[in-house]
């Protein structure tokens, strides 16, 4: 056993998410229908290619205006 440890210390922040998560047992699952909603997409690979190799290099000094000649 560690020096330092400290079995039966749970934290608020520990003691709070389980009492809600005992309150709210749909909680996680309204977790994992967000996080499919808004993250987890499928990647279309050919149309990142494509817009990959279609990018315009940007130029160092990007509020320089181009001289003009006179």
């Amino acid at each position: 056993m560690s020096l330092f440890a400290r079995p039966h210390y749970r934290s608020d922040t520990t003691e709070f998410l389980d009492s809600l998560k005992s309150r709210e047992p749909e909680l996680e699952a309204q977790q994992r229908q967000g996080r499919a909603l808004l993250w987890d997409k499928s990647v279309d690979r050919p149309f990142w290619q494509e817009a990959k190799a279609a990018r315009v290099p940007q130029k160092p000094y990007v509020y320089q205006t181009e001289p003009t000649l006179r």
